[in-house]
């Protein structure tokens, strides 16, 4: 492939690679442990790759171990059956639920993964497949609180800009499942996570709000969030945590001693692969960061900022920009989109998108159609906020191809309606699910010499 033939083509090429990088089959048998010489083996999990988990263990588990369970996914996030396990008994049940807004299907979910930690006994192995996607799909409200009241309060959140770990900081003192309390449930068998990290720092308490892992953090942390985005629960929720009542397991518990965690895939390891793949098409790769966070448009800009340094250096100053031309910048990470409140309090429809497509728009506004630079910002998991559309890509006639079709960047940003703008000049990354997640997949491809 010759990168200057395509670009775009190029950085969607890129992006596959980090997004094959991170499939659980390809990562899980180095993670395993042992077949347990007695007692049974149960599966548990929940994410946006739990199917793929599930289906990856049943793979390479041995078909005459014990081997039983449940997992939970996003809605048509299941795989199809792979070859190999195909025409057999699924030995691990793939349920479905609502992403990112919970729905009842998450609450029989939550229950019944709760239901099949409780069955495990002395000489029994849990296996807990985890990723990101799982505070959504393992719903299982604190007393005083109904469903209603969480599907309100992950609107609220979500709608806020606040980051993953704000969010799942107050999901986790608001449930009986999160925050460890699903570790707890596996006493006295053994316990072992494997996990997708979705999230900056791979911080597991953080993926998907951490329900097999001890929890750091407490309810003055969650109250001070809540306050801080201005976020009202029912009182006597809000009296439940000031108390302390709803307070999570804690890293000083002894239950967790042996309880092995591994990562089989991370954000940091996809841009690696994608670097080394542009790098054997001979284009210079720079990783900027595997965790980037801020509001997403403005990161977009940040971006912009540094490929026209890297496209445009003064004359004579080598030293101008940290990135030599032809290259490619990458980055990953986890951006935020607050809802203009202001656009809908002026009667302007609600816009569509997710935080991929938002990057894009802050990207192609500060590129201002600048020579030479393309970009390809996609969510690993093939589904930007709740569209149909992984991302967006942006090129050197975004700008000029919107306005023939009618379409003002100004007015896509005030009410955050990032799809409808690239939709409109049809420049939206289209995968379906992918069946894994390793967060935001940034990318952009600097010719210089394409004028």
């Amino acid at each position: 492939m010759q990168t200057s033939d395509d670009p775009i083509k190029f950085l969607r090429h890129l992006f596959d690679v980090a997004v094959t990088r991170a499939s659980p089959l390809a990562n899980m048998r180095d993670a395993l442990p042992p077949v347990p010489s007695s007692g049974k083996t149960w599966v548990i999990g929940a994410g946006k790759a739990a199917g793929a988990m599930a289906q990856a263990l049943e793979e390479l588990w041995p078909a005459d171990a014990p081997l039983s369970g449940a997992v939970v996914t996003r809605y048509e996030h299941t795989p199809p059956r792979s070859e190999r396990l195909s025409g057999r008994v699924p030995r691990i049940h793939i349920l479905e639920a609502a992403h990112p807004v919970p729905d009842a299907a998450g609450v029989a979910a939550a229950q019944r993964m709760l239901a099949i930690a409780e069955q495990a006994q002395a000489g029994d192995l849990v296996i807990c497949l985890m990723s990101g996607g799982g505070s959504a799909l393992l719903t299982a409200p604190a007393a005083g609180l109904s469903l209603a009241d969480k599907q309100q309060l992950n609107q609220a959140l979500l709608d806020s800009g606040a980051g993953i770990g704000d969010m799942n900081c107050v999901r986790k003192h608001l449930s009986v499942i999160k925050g460890g309390r699903l570790g707890l449930a596996c006493a006295p068998a053994t316990l072992v996570t494997l996990a997708i990290s979705d999230v900056p720092g791979d911080d597991v308490g953080v993926i998907a709000s951490g329900p097999t892992v001890p929890d750091e953090t407490t309810c003055a942390d969650a109250l001070a969030i809540l306050a801080r985005l201005g976020i009202d629960l029912p009182a006597p929720v809000m009296a439940a945590l000031r108390s302390g009542a709803l307070e999570s397991p804690k890293p000083a518990n002894p239950i967790w001693q042996g309880h092995t965690v591994r990562l089989i895939a991370t954000p940091a390891e996809s841009l690696r692969a994608a670097a080394e793949a542009a790098e054997a098409m001979g284009v210079r790769a720079y990783v900027l960061s595997d965790d980037l966070e801020g509001e997403s448009r403005e990161v977009g800009r940040v971006h912009a900022a540094l490929a026209k340094a890297a496209a445009n250096p003064p004359s004579g100053s080598s030293a101008f920009s940290a990135f030599q031309a032809p290259c490619v910048i990458l980055s990953g990470g986890e951006t935020t989109v607050t809802m203009a409140k202001h656009a809908q309090q002026q009667g302007l429809p609600r816009g569509r998108g997710g935080r991929a497509a938002e990057f894009c728009l802050g990207l192609a506004q500060g590129l201002n159609a600048v020579p030479g630079v393309w970009g390809l910002a996609a969510d690993t998991d093939g589904i930007d906020g709740v569209e149909s559309n992984a991302g967006a890509v942006v090129t050197p006639d975004t700008l000029k191809r919107a306005q023939q079709a009618g379409v003002k960047l100004s007015d896509c940003l005030a009410r955050n309606d990032s799809y409808g703008y690239f939709s409109a000049i049809n420049d939206l990354v289209v995968t379906g699910p992918t069946h894994t997640n390793v967060n935001d997949f940034r990318a952009i491809l600097i010719l210089p010499d394409q004028k």
